[in-house]
């Protein structure tokens, strides 16, 4: 992050976007109007007024941060997915690229803390994609979900093809693992991810942009969703003051509000 700023940090960041018309530059922020008062460097001076100067239009170390006419890669770092088990959001920019596709049986859970007990019992020493269920907003507020990572990533490490597909959310803790992540609808909406059985083959292909249960459609489609007990995501911790926004909120990839 240091090296980040020193290259010209987030002022050099959204003047670049800005630039080829990425970015909403019609906006109100706490600052004011607009983002184009964002693209600056503030400091303090020697008498200790804050000085704001203009970015430079070139990158600090272009190895750190590059411009827009000059990207590390033609893509991003984020994709989306789709298919019969619904939308999803992969990062794949620290997923290898033979890591990209992974086609696997799928091994289901209703909690992170079951892969974790799964994997200190040695169960899980084979190709497999975890399916982690039951943890979007209306089911538990959708909490990060970084304890998974570690034990994946050892399995990875093994030589096992192993990837995530989740109605939970992660952020950067993803990293090199491949995880289809705040898969909408959401297992507690009876998305179609509620109907996965262990042993059903899925197919996660972040080249061509899909994620799919393998097999029979027909047989797939016509499955009921299962339900979970969710008595315990209720109590506790303050879990009671936020049931009515559990109730009523929408769907992660409309941004998971409780406004309409």
């Amino acid at each position: 992050m240091n090296h980040f700023h020193a290259a010209g940090g987030m002022g050099f960041l959204i003047k670049q976007l800005l630039k080829k018309g990425m970015l909403h530059d019609d906006v109100r922020t706490v600052y004011g109007h607009g983002l184009e008062a964002y693209t600056v460097e503030a400091r303090l001076s020697d008498d200790g007024q804050v000085v704001r100067e203009p970015i430079p239009d070139e990158s600090g170390d272009k190895k750190v941060l590059a411009s827009i006419d000059t990207p590390f890669q033609p893509t991003g770092g984020l994709k989306m997915l789709s298919g019969n088990i619904g939308r999803a959001v992969i990062k794949v920019s620290a997923v290898k690229p033979e890591r990209h596709v992974i086609e696997a049986p799928a091994i289901v859970f209703h909690d992170q803390q079951e892969l974790q007990e799964a994997f200190k019992r040695g169960e899980l020493n084979k190709d497999f994609i975890a399916v982690v269920r039951f943890q979007g907003p209306k089911a538990n507020g959708m909490p990060e979900l970084h304890r998974l990572t570690p034990p994946l990533g050892v399995l990875q490490d093994r030589g096992f093809k192993v990837a995530l597909v989740t109605d939970g959310r992660m952020s950067g803790a993803s990293g090199k693992v491949p995880a289809a992540i705040h898969i909408t609808p959401e297992a507690c909406d009876g998305g179609p991810i509620a109907k996965i059985k262990d042993g059903d083959i899925i197919r996660l292909d972040a080249v061509k942009g899909t994620l799919e249960v393998l097999g029979d459609a027909a047989e797939f489609n016509a499955r009921c969703p299962v339900e979970a007990d969710l008595s315990a995501n209720e109590f506790g911790m303050g879990r009671e003051l936020f049931s009515a926004f559990r109730r009523n909120v929408g769907h992660a990839d409309q941004g998971a509000s409780v406004f309409a």
